[in-house]
């Protein structure tokens, strides 16, 4: 059975939360959280924070024990950005783009149900 959790608008780009996402995939849960817990990245944080609700989700809503379960998804999509503008030289502006991401990580004990 598969349990998500979502965490939307995270202010980092999808990219540099990519990196971390990829690390963890297809782990044991346990695992997962402690090679984030470790790692030294903002998006590590985040996506440990969602983890951690995904799991909390199989336990509460589910019944599901923690030592069965894996990271079966996990994937971050981009959100929509921020526009800014930067003061240049001669009066002129430049715009600075921040993007911001959705991170979406599912569980799963390897059940079908």
């Amino acid at each position: 059975m598969e349990v998500t959790a979502k965490l939307r608008y995270a202010r980092i780009s999808p990219q540099k939360c990519r990196l971390v996402a990829d690390a963890v995939r297809g782990m044991p849960v346990n695992a997962a959280l402690n090679t984030l817990k470790f790692m030294p990245k903002k998006g590590a944080r985040l996506v440990y924070k969602v983890l951690w609700s995904a799991i909390a989700n199989a336990q509460e809503n589910r019944g599901l024990d923690v030592d069965e379960l894996k990271v079966s998804r996990i994937y971050v999509d981009a959100a929509p950005s921020y526009k800014r503008f930067a003061a240049r030289a001669k009066g002129r502006g430049t715009r600075i783009i921040k993007r911001n991401s959705h991170i979406t990580v599912a569980v799963s004990d390897g059940r079908k149900d």
